[in-house]
């Protein structure tokens, strides 16, 4: 009597677990892991952060595509939260005419960024070797927001026209706005 009860009870499970395995085989779909990836390497309102991964039948290789991968998603999230730092600069703090002076502003940004790239810091950095031979390397990078900022009021400083006229207060008031809504992501 108790091995057929047991019987009774056994049998839906396995045939529950048979039938969730056959679901995910049809679906056609597998979970895979990705390295240097995650929540702890998005940007937050102190760091800029990006990874990506490069694949190569060197190791070294590998790791340069990588890290190239990286930094050019990582210039473009800088280049794209500065240029809404300075678009809301210019319409909260300054008057007349200075479509020249924004441009100034965006172009001594896009040199600012180039300049700063290079006090990037590895975060992550992981290597797999694939069945083919290849090497595949994830890595995630992390820039301060600071060192963007800082070299952004460096640059404006050496440049007398805009010095005139620029309020690093309220720059950098508007540039920590920015940095506030990735907290909110």
């Amino acid at each position: 009597m108790m091995l057929a009860l047991l019987a009774f009870v056994v049998a839906p499970s396995m045939q529950s677990c048979k039938s969730s395995k056959n679901a995910v085989k049809e679906s056609g779909e597998v979970a895979i892991a990705t390295y240097c990836s995650g929540p702890e390497y998005f940007s937050d309102d102190e760091y800029f952060r990006a990874n990506n991964s490069g694949e190569s039948t060197s190791q070294s290789m590998a790791k340069k595509k990588a890290m190239s991968n990286a930094r050019l998603d990582l210039a473009a999230a800088i280049e794209t939260r500065v240029k809404a730092v300075i678009d809301n600069y210019f319409s909260s703090y300054t008057s007349g005419p200075e479509i020249d002076d924004k441009e100034r502003y965006e172009g001594l940004s896009r040199e600012v960024i180039n300049q700063e790239l290079n006090g990037i810091r590895t975060k992550c950095e992981q290597f797999t070797k694939l069945e083919n031979g290849n090497y595949k390397c994830y890595v995630a990078i992390e820039l301060a927001g600071d060192e963007i900022l800082n070299g952004m009021k460096n640059r404006i400083s050496d440049d007398e026209k805009l010095k005139i006229d620029f309020q690093y207060e309220k720059f950098k008031e508007e540039f920590q706005k920015e940095m506030e809504q990735f907290k909110d992501r």
